[in-house]
């Protein structure tokens, strides 16, 4: 065997793993930018959650003035809003949020009962606040679920995903809409 011969295959072995190297690294600095993006735009979500959380009080307060008997759905909402406060993880808000969204409908339905209050100027107010609020969790809600479809598709892929397995990036939770929101609403126009 020639001297060429035993270092040729050393260098290749060499090559390769630098190879191997730098797309592990590459894969890296990808899946910590992905991270802090997902990060970014999970902040924006909780900020609406928080901005809908802080508007249930007053809403609740204007529904109570005309619906005082239906304590069942304020409870739910109450609880709703304590959950989602002390939410610890994405997988714990997600369930929050969800419970409530399921018990801003109920509350929703109840009004629709209660024609005068619908024509109340703060309640209308607060729908208007709250409509819009919805509509910007539902954009950062999928602005978030984006994030999370780069990465875990990234975090899959080869060979990425032997420096996601190496380093520990585990997959994110997407933000769900809640079982609930399958079921078809049911519309009553008869009188309360």
């Amino acid at each position: 065997m020639t001297r060429r011969q035993v270092i040729n295959p050393a260098w290749r072995l060499f090559a390769l793993l630098m190879v191997a190297a730098a797309l592990s690294g590459c894969s890296y600095n990808k899946f910590v930018s992905q991270q802090e993006a997902i990060k970014s735009q999970w902040a924006q979500v909780q900020n609406q959650l928080q901005r809908r959380n802080d508007l249930i009080p007053n809403l609740v307060a204007t529904v109570k003035g005309y619906a005082a008997h239906e304590q069942g759905t304020f409870e739910a909402l109450a609880e709703s809003r304590a959950k989602l406060a002390g939410a610890q993880t994405p997988a714990d808000t997600i369930a929050a949020a969800n419970q409530q969204t399921a018990a801003l409908g109920r509350l929703l339905a109840i009004a629709e009962n209660y024609p005068q209050l619908k024509a109340d100027e703060q309640f209308n107010r607060l729908m208007d606040e709250l409509s819009g609020t919805e509509n910007r969790i539902a954009v950062e809600r999928m602005r978030y679920n984006q994030r999370v479809q780069e990465y875990n598709t990234s975090r899959r892929q080869f060979p990425s995903n032997v420096t996601a397995k190496l380093f520990g990036f585990n997959e994110y939770p997407f933000f769900q809409a809640p079982p609930e929101a399958q079921k078809v609403p049911t519309v009553n126009f008869g009188k309360p």
